[in-house]
């Protein structure tokens, strides 16, 4: 062998001897005698490299997975007695292999069992057990190759091929007639030896033996010799988790269900006569395997029960829903146990339970008292721990909150079960809590809130309104909302407290339609040092989002806190400069929900539309001088880092003000609140960032979605200033720019329509012309943003294009000149068959269905005729004869939709005409004989869209397989 070569497979290599070794790797694999090399040096054990061995091993798996089914008879046979004296090595060394090699070793020899046995190979397990005796280091070996020929053939969680299965099943098939007995009486020698002296080996064995159990006789191990084994592990600590694993194993094997009902209530009975359960030992880790046992245990007992209900056996199926409900309270005491994994293990069980008590007509006393144990148990699991740190998640924390969904999920079945029972037994809870919460620990204070807030998910209303409609609910909900405001435990001193307090009032924001009464007192706890001046920047951050949600859905009971609430939040409207020294209280993305709600309460006010323009102004003030001021620093600045902090705050600014004309939606709200004019004057001043010398993407950006906002707010008022905006938006264009602007022009065009057709003419060709200098720019291949970028921009410009004709202003296409119309329509074609992207595909081709709705027909566009001949009916035979048209893709199938779509167009508008062209002068052009073209035209004529769909696509499948 390459001794050199193999030098570059230790971990503390260079880069060439690295690329040497797989070099060398592949060349030994592709070789016809590089396998014979790898088995001699494993068999006469010539190197102490691990490395070295794990890479001969792995030439020799690529040997077995590739060639050794056809090799000769010799070549079988080497490569078999040379893993075998491998394996007699090991028996006689005193130096023991590392795990990794152990297992690939195991793996080999899983492949030989695979290829071999029965035929060629039919004493595969008698010649290893025969080995047994020679000590630990076989014992170990053979446990580890029925571990891996279980992971091959066995395994239910192995994606099998209909191949792979069914070889499977003839190798399981064998086994249980030729070696099966065998093995498992292996078993039971290496656990009666082996039991005292090597736990790690024991453990193994039983691994193996839970692992086999599931498709043998169950009677083999399911006996007094291996039951009585494994009870005395029960009891013996470096034994018992993984006796556990096996009963669970045994348990879960599948079998007729009164088979299995006796089968699963005869261990049971065992392990609790034994004292195994309940447990009476606090080790975590065995409790855990025993939880996983106890869930088992239900879950195959509700697996029967559900089986015997089908079969209308009432005495066995009541049998064994008693079976089911004696294992409750273990359940229970599980379920409610302090440490997390212990409890989640069995949370299979409760939920399964929870089902079996939907699919019961009538619940009797005992199993609401068993619903109502459950609940009380949920409800203590979500309490935070003492130790929960709040500020800083780590691992444990996360691991909670994933526990907690999980709680969550049995806490909304069990309100799906028995709305009535968790409303009674929640409400004692929080009320009991909140009255007293000064006095309780906060985990306790911030679960009486939390449970309130649960409930609006786990309860169903109608529109989210949970205050009408079932009285006694609707009568429980008010209150709790009544007492969770009253209570004032918004002040309490922890902030994770007063942070759920402020969700569950936004959550059910429709309490205080009903009871506005409390409204001052919220509004209070949200403008005071509990929410938006919270020490905290958490509860700051997200209060302010709150506080904007409860004002847009109350705005109408706040009419009299105008004046109030504006002064209250001045100060936080305040717009930093770049160079303040003291930060503010929320941040610009805090600021954007506080600059929404004070437009909301300005719009919404009882004011005269003077004083709400009044006030209108003072709000947008602030932020146009503030733009001014940066703007004008941004010019003249000379540091680079400084101006693009005075760009982000201009840009700020803008958002600012943008932000505020969300209280509007339409021009008559806007004009009938006085506030137009507003909106005009700061939109004359923005627009001087669209010619801004530096940062043109930071300001841009802004200033669209400032236009985006006025087009919705300020309709045909803002067409005079469309014009200068789109010229200075196409400038210095980068291909995310461009894309950025084109659902703009997108929203000019959907609104105004007709009204803008003159200048979208004027500026069609400029936009287009600046889209492919862009596509054209060159850029570097390894560049995957730039190509994402380009990618975008080239779907941006079909969606222009369709939004164009689905708003019928196509003449915005047809007014250009003849050379620039036919190029743009090129486009369309081009991107119909040649693009790789379908949702482009797709869009093309419904630019062409609608292009031909429009012009076509003896009646339509001059010239257009023509068009669909020469281009648009190849297209759509040209793009899905594409191999690159992948037609099991879902994407390219709904591209495929709309180019049927657009032949069923044509035939609409040519007719009899379409049917002549294809027969006599496109489908002669095509390797089509005359019958599949024949059958199309039928299809075609004959055929409703939907089925023509169809039809198009095995056709198109049929074609390109000729």
């Amino acid at each position: 062998m390459d001794e050199q070569a193999l030098r570059g497979l230790g971990p503390y290599v260079d880069t060439e001897g690295h690329n040497r070794a797989l070099a060398y790797f592949e060349q030994l694999k592709q070789s016809d005698d590089g396998w014979k090399l790898c088995a001699e040096a494993i068999m006469q054990g010539m190197y102490e490299s691990d490395h070295i061995k794990f890479f001969c091993f792995q030439v020799l798996e690529n040997f077995l997975k590739t060639r050794y089914s056809s090799a000769i008879s010799s070549d079988q046979q080497i490569l078999k007695q040379s893993l075998l004296q491998w394996l007699q090595m090991q028996t006689l060394s005193t130096h023991e292999e590392k795990n990794f090699i152990r297992n690939k070793a195991a793996q080999l020899f899983s492949l030989l069992f695979i290829s071999d046995f029965p035929h060629r190979w039919p004493g595969f397990f008698t010649d290893l057990i025969q080995l047994l005796n020679a000590g630990p280091a076989s014992v170990d070996m053979y446990l580890r190759i029925l571990v891996a020929i279980d992971e091959d053939v066995v395994d239910r969680e192995t994606i099998q091929t209909q191949e792979d299965a069914t070889k499977s099943t003839l190798l399981k098939d064998s086994m249980r007639e030729r070696a099966v007995n065998e093995m498992v009486n292996s078993w039971y020698n290496i656990l009666k030896t082996y039991e005292n002296t090597n736990p790690e080996l024991t453990c193994l064995c039983l691994e193996v033996v839970g692992s086999y159990v599931c498709w043998i006789d169950i009677n083999l191990i399911a006996n007094d010799r291996f039951v009585s084994l494994l009870l005395r592990y029960l009891s013996i600590d470096v034994l018992r988790e993984s006796a556990c694993d096996c009963f669970h194993e045994i348990i879960s094997k599948g079998m007729d269900p009164i088979a299995k009902t006796e089968l699963v209530e005869s261990i049971t009975k065992v392990l609790h006569d034994s004292g195994v359960i309940p447990p009476s030992d606090d080790d975590v880790d065995f409790l855990a395997k025993l939880s996983k046992l106890t869930n088992g245990i239900g879950m195959n007992l509700i697996t029967c029960w559900e089986k015997l209900v089908k079969s209308r056996d009432s005495a066995l199926t009541a049998k064994t829903l008693q079976a089911v409900e004696s294992k409750l309270p273990l359940m229970f005491d599980f379920l409610g146990h302090e440490d997390d994994d212990i409890s989640l293990a069995v949370t299979g069980f409760a939920h399964d339970y929870i089902g079996v008590l939907k699919q019961i007509p009538k619940i009797s006393p005992t199993q609401m008292s068993f619903m109502e144990n459950m609940l009380y148990v949920v409800i203590r699991k979500f309490k935070y721990e003492d130790t929960y740190n709040f500020d800083s998640q780590g691992e444990d924390e996360i691991m909670f909150i994933d526990y907690r969904r999980q709680m969550k999920i049995l806490f909304d079945n069990l309100v799906q079960l028995n709305q009535t029972l968790v409303l009674q037994v929640v409400h004692n809870f929080i009320t009991g809590t909140l009255n007293q919460w000064k006095s309780v620990k906060f985990t306790e204070a911030e679960l009486a809130v939390r449970l309130l807030y649960m409930l609006g998910e786990a309860i169903p209303v109608n529109q989210g309104n949970h205050f009408i409609g079932d009285q006694a609910r609707a009568e429980i909900m008010r209150d709790l909302m009544r007492t969770l405001v009253t209570s004032r435990i918004v002040e309490h001193s922890h902030w994770a407290v007063g942070l759920q307090v402020f969700e569950t009032i936004a959550r059910y924001e429709k309490f205080f339609n009903c009871e506005p009464q409390h409204i001052p007192d919220v509004l209070m706890a949200f403008l005071g040092d509990r929410g938006l001046r919270h020490c905290h920047p958490t509860i700051r951050s997200r209060t302010a989002y709150l506080f904007g949600r409860f004002i847009k859905s109350l705005k109408h009971h706040l009419t009299e806190f105008t004046d109030e609430i504006l002064k209250r939040i001045s100060d936080l409207l305040v717009i930093a400069p770049p160079d303040n020294g003291h930060p503010l209280l929320l941040t610009s993305d805090d600021q954007l929900f506080m600059y929404e709600a004070a437009g909301m309460i300005i719009a919404s006010s009882s004011y005269q539309p003077e004083k709400k323009a009044y006030l209108m102004k003072n709000l947008l003030a602030p932020t146009i001088e503030k733009f001014n001021t940066m703007f004008d620093k941004m010019c003249v600045e000379k540091d680079e880092q400084n101006r693009e902090k005075y760009a982000e705050v201009a840009a700020q600014a803008i958002a600012f003000a943008s932000r505020t004309s969300k209280a509007f939606y339409t021009q008559l709200t806007i004009k009938q609140s006085g506030c137009e004019v507003c909106y005009t004057e700061a939109l004359q001043v923005f627009l001087r960032a669209l010619d801004t010398p530096y940062h043109h993407q930071i300001l841009h950006s802004v200033v669209r979605q400032y236009l985006h906002r006025m087009i919705i707010c300020l309709e045909e008022s803002l067409l005079p200033y469309v014009p200068i905006a789109v010229e200075h938006l196409l400038k210095k264009c980068e291909a995310r720019d461009i894309h950025e602007f084109i659902p703009l022009i997108n929203q000019i065009a959907g609104k105004f329509k007709s009204t803008i057709v003159p200048f979208l003419r004027s500026v069609f060709m400029p936009i287009v012309t600046t889209i492919f200098n862009v596509l054209g720019q060159p850029a570097d291949e390894l560049d995957i943003q730039a190509k994402q970028d380009k990618d975008l921009l080239k779907r941006s410009y079909f969606q222009f294009l369709q939004t164009l004709v689905a708003n019928d202003v196509s003449e915005v296409i047809s007014g250009q000149d003849a050379q620039n119309f036919k190029q743009v329509l090129l486009t369309v074609i081009q991107g119909a068959v040649e693009s790789q992207d379908p949702i482009v595909q797709k869009t093309a081709f419904n630019i062409l269905r609608k292009l031909v709705d429009k012009w076509g027909g003896k009646d339509g566009l001059p010239g257009f005729r023509d068009f669909i001949n020469d281009y648009i009916i190849p297209a759509c035979f040209m793009a899905p004869l594409k191999p690159t048209f992948n037609l099991s893709d879902g994407q390219t199938v709904l591209a495929l939709n709309e180019d049927a779509a657009v032949l069923k167009s044509v035939l609409a508008k040519e007719g009899s005409q379409l049917i002549s062209f294809l027969q006599q002068k496109y489908f002669p052009s095509l390797p089509l004989g005359p019958e599949p073209s024949q059958a199309f035209c039928c299809a075609l004529q004959e055929m409703e869209l939907k089925m023509f769909r169809n039809y198009v696509k095995a056709f198109f499948e049929s074609a390109r397989k000729s």
